[in-house]
């Protein structure tokens, strides 16, 4: 039996410190980390790697449910995957675990309370945006991908696709770049 923790934070300019100390501190003989979104799988590539290589008996141990998922079905869906290969899931605040018989009851509701967090997270941030731009002050995101050389680069011949290894993006948003005022 393995006591594996997951850590996991939104941005890269946040710290996992916090968590893959109280991880270590739990006992977990393996913490894997990202910094990446967790309001879907996609790009979740260490919370993969541990659901590939869970055994029955192992535990996967984080130490908030949203660090899991902020989806609900997200959740439950690793849940059950983990169930799948005999193996529990414990969330240490508050503490939860798949294995007694109410963990499964907790777990969906404690889910659903995330999901509910990131849909009022999301209300919060627009209202905020709004009131900004009523009063002249929203100048919008950061921009992350140079448009200039993204037109450049298109005008001298470069497909989206050979634009988007270069400036290290996705095709689609070399796409929606060059679809700008079109």
């Amino acid at each position: 039996m393995a006591r594996i923790g997951y850590a996991r934070v939104s941005t890269t300019d946040q710290d996992l410190h916090i968590q893959t100390e109280r991880l270590t501190a739990e006992g977990c003989s393996l913490i894997r980390s990202e910094k990446v979104s967790g309001k879907s799988r996609d790009d979740r590539d260490e919370l993969a790697t541990i659901l590939s290589f869970l055994r029955p008996d192992d535990e996967l141990i984080v130490t908030r449910l949203d660090r899991l998922g902020r989806d609900t079905r997200d959740v439950l869906n690793i849940i059950h995957e983990c169930e799948q290969k005999q193996a529990f899931v414990t969330v240490l605040d508050p503490y939860v675990s798949t294995k007694g018989d109410m963990g499964q009851i907790v777990m969906t509701v404690l889910g659903m309370v995330a999901q509910m967090e990131r849909r009022f997270i999301k209300e919060r941030q627009r209202e905020g945006i709004d009131r900004a731009k009523s009063l002249g002050r929203y100048k919008g995101g950061k921009q992350r991908i140079d448009r200039i050389e993204v037109k450049r680069l298109a005008g001298v011949g470069e497909k989206p696709s050979a634009i988007a290894r270069i400036l290290d993006c996705s095709r689609m948003q070399v796409y929606r770049i060059l679809n700008e005022n079109v």
